[in-house]
């Protein structure tokens, strides 16, 4: 589930105009590497996080969002 998500995000961001596109993969492995220790047992802390995920794709996933800082 979580490659799924970091997947989705690196094909978003490659839909993105060629001189953000850097910027948007950027802050998708800034996130996920961030998040990357939290213990894969805890589900309540990886669902809460997938659903995080799931949002701010959805929200960048938006036409009008053309870069990302």
């Amino acid at each position: 589930e979580v490659l799924k998500l970091y997947r989705q995000c690196l094909r978003e961001a490659m839909k993105k105009p060629e001189a953000s596109r850097q910027n948007f993969r950027n802050a998708a492995r800034r996130e996920f590497r961030k998040n990357q220790n939290i213990d894969k047992k805890d589900f309540g802390a990886v669902e809460t996080l997938l659903r995080m995920g799931h949002r701010k794709l959805e929200l960048y996933s938006s036409p009008g969002v053309k870069d990302i800082h």
